[in-house]
């Protein structure tokens, strides 16, 4: 024991050291959420750790989503701040009811739910509370009068809860379960077989301490009325069955929603280049185009004095704390004022502007009947601006791509650009 003691109290000391974490959440559920106070001892792990919990509970007994989803003080605890996190959990049997029954009945209200505590805020989250199954399973289906029938059946409900609702999920019934399976000493269940004993309710603290922190809650200083060695198993179990599957859970960080990214087309012609944004959890942008010009709008066009290299930003702003993206972007001048974008041995196409184009034969070849396509077959206007035997100077009213069309000493001739 003396040296478990040690062992935990190294572990403490090193996550003292790490940057406090500060998050909020809004827990809405029912006995199951309000036996023991478990959001307050995850308040109070996360206090071991110098990180702070800010919560809040909207818990009566035996309340369904269908009740939560009709109950004016649901929305209005939602309401009362910017949550970082509304974690929703069911009554204990309704999600492993028969499937259609839960699709009908449940489903509904579970994304009613998590769409509202999405639009709290840019950055709230809805967080699922995977419970787990009764001790003995509910003898009243025979798919769940067991555990693990009961256990795998609300396992797979709330994952489709969260698949559904855009929402993540913490897995207390998966650390139950491995708790059950490797530890069966530790009770778990208060008398009746179906709340939560302390202990049951500090393993749900562990999971949810994993879930919002991102951060193991092994090491914890904070056992409640547990032995060290209890408290360090539940630690231990919670943190692998959440931080191990991460993905799974579709669990994401409260600072770290806020994502940027974009991509662009470069028009070596005018040296300008068409930027486009791909971004989640963002306010409002800024470009920063590496010559001291900026935008802020969505997918801006910006054209640059001279050739150069440029460092390109584009910097997202939102309550989730915001990113940035850095792209260099080389601008280079056409060869001679023109660039060539098709050609074969004995003909070539050549753009000498924005909107004109020059083809030319070998001087031993002959052009004739040229047409520019649509990509479909449509045929597009052309304003011949000169012509010779073996040189056509053209200008073509459409961007993006086009078929020319032409005949080169009669034989007809294709070629796909992009203008």
């Amino acid at each position: 024991m003396k040296s478990l003691r040690l062992f935990l109290i190294l572990l403490t000391s090193i996550s003292s050291g790490n940057a406090q974490d500060s998050t909020s959440a809004l827990f809405i559920g029912n006995s199951y959420t309000y036996f023991n106070n478990m959001p307050n001892i995850v308040a109070d792990i996360a206090a071991s750790f110098g990180n702070h919990l800010d919560y809040a509970s909207q818990t009566p007994g035996g309340m369904t989503f269908a009740g939560h989803a009709g109950s004016a003080n649901t929305y209005n605890a939602m309401n009362s701040a910017d949550w970082n996190y509304v974690v929703l959990q069911a009554q204990s049997q309704e999600p492993s009811f028969p499937y259609g029954q839960v699709n009908s009945q449940t489903l509904p209200y579970a994304m009613q739910l998590a769409d509202s505590a999405q639009a709290i805020s840019t950055c709230s989250q809805a967080m699922f509370f995977m419970t787990w199954g009764r001790e003995n399973g509910d003898p009243q289906w025979d798919s769940i009068n067991t555990f693990d029938k009961m256990n795998s059946r609300l396992r797979l409900a709330y994952l489709r809860f969260a698949d559904s609702s855009n929402a993540s999920v913490s897995p207390v019934g998966v650390a139950w379960k491995y708790v059950r399976d490797n530890h069966p000493n530790i009770m778990l269940y208060s008398g009746d077989g179906s709340h939560p004993s302390y202990a049951g309710s500090y393993l749900a603290a562990c999971t949810f301490y994993a879930s919002i922190f991102h951060s193991s809650p092994f090491g914890s200083s904070f056992y409640g009325n547990l032995s060290e060695t209890e408290a360090f198993l539940l630690q231990q179990a919670a943190s692998q069955c959440v931080l191990d599957s991460t993905q799974t859970w579709h669990l994401q960080h409260h600072d770290s929603l806020a994502t940027v990214g974009f991509s662009y087309q470069i028009d070596a012609i005018n040296l300008a280049v068409n930027f486009n944004e791909n971004i989640d959890f963002i306010d409002s942008i800024l470009w920063d185009f590496g010559d001291g010009n900026t935008s802020s709008e969505s997918n801006p066009n910006h054209s640059y004095n001279e050739p150069g290299t440029y460092q390109v930003q584009l910097i997202g702003f939102s309550a989730c704390s915001g990113d940035t993206m850095s792209q260099e972007i080389l601008i280079e001048n056409p060869t001679s004022g023109i660039q060539t974008i098709a050609g074969a041995l004995n003909y070539s196409i050549r753009k000498t502007s924005n909107t004109e184009l020059i083809l030319e034969a070998e001087e031993t070849l002959s052009l004739s009947n040229l047409s520019v396509l649509d990509v479909i077959g449509r045929r597009l206007g052309v304003n011949i601006i000169q012509s010779t035997t073996n040189s056509i100077r053209f200008n073509v009213n459409q961007k993006g791509p086009v078929l020319i069309y032409f005949e080169l000493n009669g034989d007809p001739k294709f070629v796909r650009i992009y203008n």
